[in-house]
């Protein structure tokens, strides 16, 4: 079985981390609750500090719309991100964003409307999702938190999300490549999709040798990517992108069942929007559309990797009800 990844045709050398904080600029955090039932919590990505005063180019794709984000409908519009991003369950979405928007007034002591991004992945199986065990607290621990290194698996958001019938939650990975000079792209995904039978690695269904029961006999729990990148590029570019990311899924072994909602968002660190624009006009720079192919491939890459990743490194959950969820290390033995 796969214990690392090692991709022969890889076409892009990983990034020094090989997470998405190889991005210069961007930061993760988490904070989670691991008791009995309680199997939950929260994660945040941290584009920029000033992200309000200073918004960043980005675009959203839904590829199956089964999900609950909120900021989404702005994002679509407007084509910017104004404050960071948090991840939790599906039932801790409101008290994400409130936490998430108090933080944003509190360090921006001008605002008076804000578009607080909050994603989520419904994680019932493993967590009593019911008793609202996320908290305000956990959003601005996980903020506080945040730096370049994090871990993956079940942590964070990710600590009671299932990938393909396994411990998943977060992974991540990043990829150089050039485009005129050399710039980074990089994946974080939260894992809660999936069937056990079509789980693949590198092109193998390992899946189909791993010998255990479904935890889930339907393809229901959402995927969330979320792709950042150095290199200048438009809304139009990066929802061209962000559409690319199912391929990435799809390698992995994922099928977008009905009741699974895989939502991607991506920005550029290189592109901002002032909030308070000192001129009319203001110039934003693009990637020629000949060189495009270039971050097709290298993100499709990142999201594959991302996605083992979030397996790899997890550990097996004990959560609600007592039901258990192995972890893909342990099923390959």
């Amino acid at each position: 079985m796969h214990d690392r990844w090692i991709n022969p045709a890889q076409e892009y050398q990983t990034g020094p981390r090989n997470l998405i904080t190889d991005v210069p600029g961007v930061r993760v955090g988490h904070a989670d609750v691991r008791r009995g039932g309680a199997q939950t919590g929260v994660t945040v990505l941290l584009p920029r500090p000033d992200i309000f005063e200073n918004k960043l180019v980005a675009a959203c794709h839904v590829i199956n719309g089964f999900g609950k984000s909120t900021g989404l409908v702005q994002v679509e519009e407007l084509g910017t991100l104004e404050t960071p991003v948090a991840l939790t369950n599906t039932l801790a979405v409101g008290t994400c964003w409130q936490a998430l928007a108090r933080r944003m007034v509190r360090d921006n002591p001008q605002l008076r409307s804000v578009n607080p991004v909050v994603m989520e992945c419904n994680d019932s199986t493993l967590n009593d999702i019911r008793a609202f065990h996320v908290t305000g607290d956990m959003l601005d621990a996980a903020w506080d938190c945040a730096g370049v290194e994090f871990a993956q698996g079940a942590v964070g958001a990710g600590r009671g999300m299932i990938c393909h019938g396994l411990s998943g939650g977060i992974g991540s990975a990043s990829r150089v490549f050039k485009a005129g000079k050399q710039y980074t792209i990089g994946a974080l995904v939260l894992t809660n999709h999936g069937l056990l039978r079509d789980l693949t690695v590198l092109g193998d269904p390992v899946g189909r040798r791993l010998t255990q029961e479904e935890v889930k006999q339907t393809d229901q729990g959402s995927v969330i990517v979320i792709l950042a990148t150095d290199v200048p590029v438009s809304t139009r570019n990066l929802k061209r992108i962000c559409k690319r990311a199912v391929v990435g899924l799809g390698r992995s072994g994922a099928r977008i069942g009905h009741g699974s909602g895989e939502i991607v968002l991506a920005f550029t660190t290189a592109n901002t929007v002032p909030h308070q624009a000192p001129e009319a006009v203001f110039t934003a720079r693009d990637v020629a559309d000949a060189h495009m192919d270039t971050l097709f491939r290298a993100a499709i890459e990142c999201v594959e990797e991302a996605v083992f990743n979030s397996l790899l490194y997890a550990e097996a959950v004990t959560g609600f009800e007592g039901r258990t969820v192995r972890a893909y290390r342990d099923a390959c033995r």
